[in-house]
């Protein structure tokens, strides 16, 4: 059997130079000389009991239960995320990983869910995903000039090795977190005042969130990736647990699966999506902006219906929304992850 310490001794090694290494995925697709994956994606062979709704937690059920444990050398992953990080951290530094546990399983969550309980979790979220985009990061520009699988090795190499001290000492990276913080900060004290509406549909595990027509659209971060929103996703998403949301701001409207109902999700089980194809065909046959409605697909991570070519719809959101309920009623489910 082995116990904490050994496993503690786990390296970090790209995926793309595991080879035929033993090796634990955390968070992503097995390789060659996978011996055990740790992951919450759709069609994972991790083992049922540890089963929870971020890698990150399913790693540290793993690491709290050593009759399990399984010879490996090497730890790895086939992107680059705060949940992949956070796992694969605790995996080769458990010591680290342990003092912070409730810390960083929030700050997976807030990477991958939108969602957190400490603000510190947040924040730590934004400065790994500054690091992580081309626009915003401190490291040096030859960095993203590497082939993507390169470069999520580079990543997790160097942030790996920078997380402690982020961890620690997180006042110290205040310039790189502290504008998207202010950002988030603005967008909450919008829901708490009212002037951003949220209001739920439970029955459909539906949220409808309306945003005033004249708020700007501010440079955010989701997935590591950078996108244009009007009120920060962290802020709505930390309101309600509603998997679908509907989100109106005058007359630009969309609506959107959130990440929760892609993976196999634990703590509860979001209602299965729907495939909107039929609905974009009705709206189309009804829209006259010369714009077109297109839906990204139920097997995307976190897939959007919305108009595609024009600035606004001229449909109303009352007309969309009684359309889109009655799909959502009746629509047989398209995407399981749980099979």
């Amino acid at each position: 059997m082995l116990n904490r310490l050994q496993r503690s001794k786990l390296r970090f090694v790209p995926y793309d130079q595991l080879n035929s290494i033993p090796n634990i995925i955390v968070d992503g697709a097995a390789t060659t000389g996978t011996v055990l994956t740790l992951s919450h994606w759709p069609k994972s062979t991790t083992p049922p009991e540890f089963r929870r709704d971020t890698s990150t937690e399913i790693v540290y059920a793993y690491l709290d239960s050593p009759d399990r444990y399984i010879h490996a050398e090497a730890a790895s992953n086939n992107h680059f995320d705060e949940d992949g990080l956070i796992g694969i951290f605790a995996l080769t530094d458990f010591h680290a990983a342990e003092k912070y546990r409730d810390l960083l399983m929030d700050v997976a969550n807030a990477g991958d869910f939108g969602v957190y309980r400490h603000r510190d979790a947040a924040r730590i979220a934004f400065t790994v995903s500054a690091y992580a985009n081309s626009g915003t990061s401190p490291l040096p520009k030859d960095f993203f000039a590497l082939p993507s699988r390169q470069l999520d090795g580079r990543l997790y190499e160097h942030l790996l090795g920078m997380l402690p001290r982020l961890i620690a000492h997180l006042n110290d990276y205040k310039n790189i977190w502290e504008l998207e913080d202010a950002k988030l900060s603005a967008s909450e004290e919008l829901i708490e005042s009212g002037e951003i509406t949220i209001e739920e549909r439970p029955e459909l595990d539906l949220a409808v969130i309306n945003i005033p027509a004249g708020l700007p659209a501010v440079s955010v971060h989701r997935f590591t990736r950078v996108r244009l929103a009007t009120c920060h996703p962290f802020a709505i998403h930390n309101i309600t647990k509603c998997s679908r949301l509907f989100i109106v701001q005058g007359k630009q409207i969309e609506f959107q699966y959130r990440y929760e109902s892609w993976v196999q999700f634990a703590s509860r089980k979001p209602l299965l999506r729907i495939d909107l194809i039929e609905l974009v065909n009705e709206l189309n046959a009804e829209e006259e902006s010369g714009g077109c409605w297109v839906f990204d697909g139920v097997d995307r991570i976190n897939p959007r219906l919305h108009i595609d070519g024009s600035m606004a719809t001229t449909l109303t959101p009352e007309f969309i929304l009684k359309r889109l309920e009655k799909h959502l009623s009746i629509g047989t489910p398209a995407w399981n992850p749980y099979e």
